[in-house]
């Protein structure tokens, strides 16, 4: 409600996306990618927003039942509908994405793609490159880890996620994986430049066919 706020009265100066798939119940969060419950969250994304149509609606994840075949066919009305422009998928396999293609046409693959994260080098981004389908890099900085911001796991609150649920940060990978942000943090001092700087420009160098999605909560990170 606040993006539709912000983008009222200037919706062409915009390429809007959002997603389906995740949501959060009883505190948790749970995956379903139905068909139906697809299409009624877009309807409601919509809504919300204040606007006719997306330019792009990602299935979040595969929730180990629903088929993609079945998921894409919904995306598929929505686009006969004017409901949205494209569709995309997230942390897909190769098989998965080759198979959603055959339905329709995929936009746009969402995969972590940084120094840190590399596996989907190895059948992912090939298929991605194949089909002609756009890659999208999320978390390019490592989760802030490659900023060289976070010298110590104490720097993380004693609730911050990725002290349990981020590997490269767990107690064991911390020490030999600060060492790798130092030689980041090396390379950046030569170039006069921040350490996030080098590892958003590694993510860009990739192609240009890639388009990091870098967050922040601070206005100076943004900067």
């Amino acid at each position: 409600m606040l993006v539709g706020k912000a983008i009222a009265g200037s919706r062409d100066k915009w390429f809007v996306a959002s997603k389906c798939g995740i949501y959060r119940e009883n505190g948790e969060f749970v995956f379903n990618a139905n068909p139906d419950k697809a299409k009624a969250e877009c309807y409601k994304t919509l809504e919300r927003l204040g606007i006719d149509c997306l330019d792009l609606y990602y299935l979040h994840r595969q929730d180990g039942v629903t088929p993609v075949e079945d998921t894409v066919k919904a995306f598929k009305e929505l686009i006969a509908e004017g409901k949205i422009k494209a569709y995309g998928l997230s942390e897909h396999t190769a098989e998965q994405i080759r198979r959603a293609h055959a339905v329709h046409p995929c936009t746009a693959v969402q995969l972590e793609w940084s120094l840190f994260a590399r596996d989907m080098e190895a059948e992912v981004i090939p298929t991605c490159r194949e089909l002609g389908i756009g890659i999208v890099a999320y978390s390019p900085l490592g989760r802030g880890f490659l900023t060289g911001e976070v010298k110590s796991r104490d720097d993380l609150a004693a609730d911050d996620w990725r002290r349990s649920n981020y590997p490269p940060m767990s107690e064991e990978n911390f020490p030999h994986n600060l060492k790798l942000v130092e030689r980041v943090k090396d390379v950046a001092q030569k170039r006069g430049c921040t350490a996030g700087q080098v590892a958003l420009a590694w993510v860009h160098a990739q192609g240009e066919d890639v388009f990091p999605i870098p967050g922040t909560k601070r206005i100076k990170y943004a900067e």
